[in-house]
């Protein structure tokens, strides 16, 4: 009896019904197309502000997909540094989260470029600077092997969990990978959207790394939709959209990996998923436009890098109340330091003192 997709004779010869999806796959193409047409009239530095907040919110859910939490300011500085986007003071930045990005930026910024075996290598990489995983070595660079048991995808307690998914056997995963990057790389007759949701289905199928398939599959993703759209700065996140609906995504991934080699179910909800991403994009759009307004309305004033740092985070939205031991930490600065930073704002109109006083006296931005 077959139990996985990936067992059937005419693996991986993937079928759907384009009837069933022509409805939904031109409203996505729609509300794609008008994304990017929306940008384009924008110029190039709200172009790229908008950017960086994407791919950050990228970069920072892909791995939240999995249960690893990244530095916000780590990732934003680590973009920003790469498309030249001026956010102030940069933060230091782990080599884990340079890792993470390098391989989000060289799939989507270099999605023309052949899918190779050694560019895979090298993501997976980069996701595993140290080679550990946790606590867990891993190989890293190298295709996953069976010396520990078959790769499972399992949940619940040791000893009754329960099996989800079992991935091919190693000793099948050169043959494997070669027939996927063979297909990825050719045009077909295949919408280049479905073609991204026929990769990642395809990709975590074969699970090809002991670590870090899932956020190998989305950047594989990324690319092709980058394909699709001619375009390689992101401007919506589909990894946040899989993040708010985590359940579900596993859920589809392992109806679509124990069904048939037709996946329109799977290419349905990709679909869908795609579709509720673009509702959050208007919000993004918004927030850049805020931005820009506020920083040209303070061109002719004086204001330092500690300043525009924390003006910046109140713009993004920044958790909790601003004080000046709040302000000290953020810029690294004395206490003294920071109420001068406060103050010297406070006479510009920039920032109001609220309700109290002491150290417990909070601040609020105000918009010119």
């Amino acid at each position: 009896m077959v139990k996985y997709i990936h067992q059937w004779s005419d693996w991986p010869d993937f079928r759907w019904d384009n009837k069933r999806l022509a409805d939904k796959l031109a409203a996505v193409r729609y509300r794609q197309g008008l994304l990017i047409g929306k940008m384009a009239s924008l110029g190039f530095p709200l172009r790229a502000e908008n950017a960086l907040n994407t791919m950050a919110l990228d970069v920072l859910k892909s791995s939240e997909i999995e249960g690893e939490i990244l530095d916000r300011e780590q990732v934003r500085s680590s973009i920003a540094r790469r498309l030249g986007v001026d956010i102030g003071p940069l933060a230091p930045v782990s080599r884990n989260i340079e890792g993470v990005v390098d391989m989000m930026f060289d799939a989507t910024r270099n999605h023309t470029a052949p899918l190779t075996t050694e560019r895979l290598f090298g993501w997976h990489a980069a996701l595993f600077p140290t080679g550990y995983s946790g606590m867990s070595k891993i190989k890293v660079g190298s295709w996953r092997d069976d010396a520990n048991g078959p790769m499972q995808v399992v949940s619940g307690p040791i000893g009754r969990y329960r099996l989800h998914f079992e991935a091919p056997a190693a000793d099948r995963l050169k043959d494997e990978v070669a027939a996927f990057l063979y297909w990825f790389d050719r045009t077909d007759d295949a919408d280049g959207v479905l073609r991204a949701g026929v990769a990642h289905l395809w990709f975590v199928t074969i699970h090809p790394f002991a670590d870090g398939n899932g956020r190998i599959a989305r950047a594989i993703t990324d690319m092709e939709l980058s394909r699709s759209e001619k375009n390689d700065l992101r401007f919506y996140s589909m990894s946040a959209q899989i993040q708010k609906e985590r359940d579900l995504y596993y859920k589809q991934l392992e109806h679509a990996q124990k069904g048939t080699l037709d996946i329109t179910d799977w290419l349905q909800w990709f679909l869908e998923c795609l579709d509720r991403t673009f509702d959050n994009v208007d919000e993004t759009v918004a927030h850049v436009l805020k931005k820009a307004r506020f920083w040209e309305a303070c061109a002719g004033l004086s204001i330092n890098d500690r300043q525009k740092k924390v003006l910046n985070m109140l713009l993004d939205g920044l958790d909790g109340k601003l004080t000046s031991s709040k302000w000290a930490k953020l810029s690294k600065c004395s206490q003294d330091t920071a109420l001068r930073d406060i103050v010297d704002l406070i006479d510009k109109e920039l920032l109001a003192k609220g309700p109290g006083g002491g150290r417990n006296t909070s601040y609020s931005l105000v918009e010119p």
